[in-house]
């Protein structure tokens, strides 16, 4: 039984160990760190208490073993996994700059990653969210439709739809990806884009106007725009916009840092917190895990998280 459904690409990830260092210039990398948007989202939910199950795939080698035990330690439900002898376990590439860019390359279109099986004895009737991630989508046309049946068994049993577009312009290489986040937004309730990604995806040209095309949604409740070192905003139907702050620390790393957010804030949902209770965890978990190196890393748990808030 899970309260929390993510289904997505898992991945290792190979970082360089400095700044400012080309993916094709010689030099060190630190790793393999479990990764993947939605195996960062479903340790941060799970660590915060929720019920969480991750729906993806990995190959029968050590990376996918470093991937599935530290998710396995962290409290997530991986028997929904595959695990292929066929192919390898994806993995990323990734490097960083002083103006807080990042460059990346992607081994997974051809990976264990994307060879999930849909999980047709799945629990869904107890489910309450599932959570989609527009990299997922992006990584292979047959994966994003595998991703959409499960969605559609999903709301079909009466969960919602979390959806954080958390664009890769690395993965933007095939047209059927707009058909694709247009079926996912009309199943959207909690929507949790960038600035940017909130305009492209509705073609509006002011937050406004793109947030009256959300809303015109049947199913929105909520847009919380995130806007990384400034905070987040929460918009309601209706309602006045409400600014959440960052909780200051120590950056060593801010990959995954957007990927715990959300797990911090479903989870915090899935357990009766209030809204602002749950944007509040997603700041302080997006912080913790910025303060630690590597995209799954950062001790965030319900005492650091709650330490943080009450400062």
């Amino acid at each position: 039984m899970a309260d929390i459904l993510i289904m997505g690409e898992i991945l290792v990830e190979i970082m360089r160990d400095r700044e400012d260092v080309q993916l094709y210039e010689q030099g060190c990398f630190r790793g393999p760190f479990p990764s993947g948007a939605p195996a960062i989202c479903a340790s941060a939910a799970a660590r915060l208490g929720s019920k969480v199950a991750l729906v993806g795939g990995v190959g029968k080698d050590d990376f996918g073993k470093c991937i599935t035990e530290r998710l396995e330690q962290d409290g997530v439900d991986t028997s929904w996994i595959t695990v292929t002898p066929k192919v390898s376990t994806g993995c990323a590439f990734v490097t960083y700059f002083g103006d807080g860019s990042r460059k990346f390359i992607y081994h997974m279109g051809n990976s264990a990653a994307v060879e999930t099986e849909i999980p047709e004895n799945f629990p869904y009737q107890d489910l309450k969210y599932m959570h989609i991630m527009g990299c997922s989508l992006m990584a292979q046309k047959e994966f994003a439709e595998k991703i959409l049946a499960v969605m559609r068994k999903a709301v079909s049993a009466g969960a919602k739809v979390s959806f954080d577009p958390n664009i890769r312009k690395e993965l933007l290489t095939d047209d059927s990806i707009h058909a694709v986040i247009g079926e996912v937004m009309e199943n959207t309730s909690i929507f949790l884009p960038g600035r940017e990604e909130l305009l492209s995806i509705t073609g509006a040209d002011t937050v406004e106007k793109a947030l009256e095309a959300c809303f015109a949604r049947e199913k929105m409740e909520m847009v919380l725009l995130k806007n990384g070192s400034k905070g987040s905003t929460l918009y309601l139907p209706g309602g006045e916009a409400q600014e959440f702050g960052v909780y200051k620390v120590k950056q060593e790393d801010a990959t995954g840092a957007g990927d715990c957010f959300d797990g911090a804030f479903l989870s915090a949902l899935v357990q009766g917190k209030s809204v602002k209770t749950a944007a509040r965890w997603a700041a302080a978990a997006g912080a913790l895990n910025a303060a630690a190196f590597g995209p799954m890393e950062g001790n965030i748990n319900l005492e650091t998280v709650t330490k943080m808030i009450e400062g």
